[in-house]
């Protein structure tokens, strides 16, 4: 069974950027960079506009998700510092920071607090999504999960990223038991692969295999 990303809050998403952008500041984001929740001892909001950006667990560095489109990151550790997760981008990218301090206040002065709510629940969700793609299942669906997630990526991004290399930073499966299903896939014609592993096209993908 393909299971379906929750829909992003794109207007909410828009508007709280729109709102926040004139007060934040612009950071050099080079590629692989960490980013972190506090900037001297303040908590911190980060504005992500271009590139790619993954949010990534603490405890073991695994890819949670990445992002290719506008967002904002930083309002659940705002409220509730946990420190479980962390940024890192992945390209060089556009980022942009801002004091908790000063959001809390936009948001309030702008009421935009309902546009939090929604960002928030879709966070939510999506964790739920994730945790559906990976946990309990067989290592055949959380590799064909993963698969069907890559081909929807923009071309560009497939061919800077091998299909072992984007499974394993988002499961810690085995490489054998990935490379196993992947070169079983390309025998049975189920997906094309350059050499390196870059996915290029799906002609389908079976539920059991």
């Amino acid at each position: 069974m393909h299971i379906s990303q929750p829909v992003r809050p794109q207007p909410s998403i828009d508007r709280l950027i729109a709102a926040l952008e004139p007060h934040a500041i612009t950071l050099k984001s080079v590629a692989r960079k960490k980013l972190t929740w506090d900037y001297k001892g303040e908590p911190q909001l980060y504005l992500f506009k271009e590139g790619e950006i993954s949010i990534l667990r603490a405890s073991d560095g695994l890819v949670m998700v990445t992002v290719y489109e506008p967002h904002l990151f930083g309002v659940a550790e705002m409220l509730q510092p946990m420190r479980g997760h962390g940024l890192r981008t992945e390209v060089e990218s556009t980022v942009l920071r801002i004091d908790a301090d000063v959001a809390i206040r936009i948001f309030t002065e702008k009421n935009l607090w309902q546009d939090v709510t929604a960002l928030l629940a879709y966070h939510t969700a999506y964790m739920g999504y994730r945790d559906t793609l990976v946990l309990q299942q067989r290592t055949y669906s959380v590799i064909r999960n993963h698969l069907l997630e890559m081909i929807l990526l923009p071309e560009e991004t497939r061919m800077r990223t091998s299909m072992l290399d984007y499974i394993q930073d988002r499961t810690h499966l085995s490489r054998s038991s990935v490379l196993n299903v992947l070169s079983a896939l390309k025998k049975g014609k189920y997906i094309q692969f350059i050499r390196g592993g870059y996915l290029q096209s799906i002609t389908t993908l079976p539920e059991k295999f």
